[in-house]
């Protein structure tokens, strides 16, 4: 094989590599962000509703979080990912209002999950270094999110 096809079958590769890696995780995550709609099943409860709301909050803060740990920052890049987490937030503590047994672990851990997010914000925005506590709080987040996900079970 010649040494000139050989080299762009390597590039080839690492492009398809990282369009595999790194292409299709940031295609779905977009997809589900601009029709959350599509994700959630039909005729579901409310508690079922707070569950997929607040999980859906809780995802996208940790699916995102990990490209502002260091600085620079890219401040366009931030403040599109506080308006969208900030919006998901909102849309679950509506849900979580309900009064089923799902909706106060839901509740809890969209009022968890805000502190640590106006805190991350306010560290980044003030470039301090952020809560030194933010993976043991995401844990405790979690937690309330399989709580919520238990009681909606029992409850259909």
């Amino acid at each position: 094989m010649q040494t000139n096809t050989l080299v762009k079958l390597v590039i080839a590769a690492v492009v398809i590599l990282f369009l595999w890696k790194q292409g299709l995780p940031w295609l779905a995550r977009h997809q589900a962000q601009s029709n959350p709609e599509a994700a959630r099943p039909s005729g579901t409860s409310s508690a079922t509703n707070c569950v997929f709301e607040a999980r859906a909050a809780s995802d996208l803060w940790s699916g995102s979080i990990g490209r502002f740990t260091n600085p620079p920052y890219d401040m366009q890049a931030w403040n599109n990912l506080m308006s969208q987490v900030q919006g998901r937030i909102g849309r679950a503590e509506q849900k979580c209002s309900c009064d089923d047994d799902a909706c106060k672990p839901g509740r809890q851990a969209m009022d968890d999950l805000r502190s640590v997010v106006n805190e991350m914000d306010s560290a980044i925005r003030g470039n301090a270094a952020p809560p030194l506590d933010i993976v043991q709080r995401q844990e405790r987040i979690d937690n309330a999110l399989d709580e919520a996900t238990a009681a909606a079970e029992k409850h259909q």
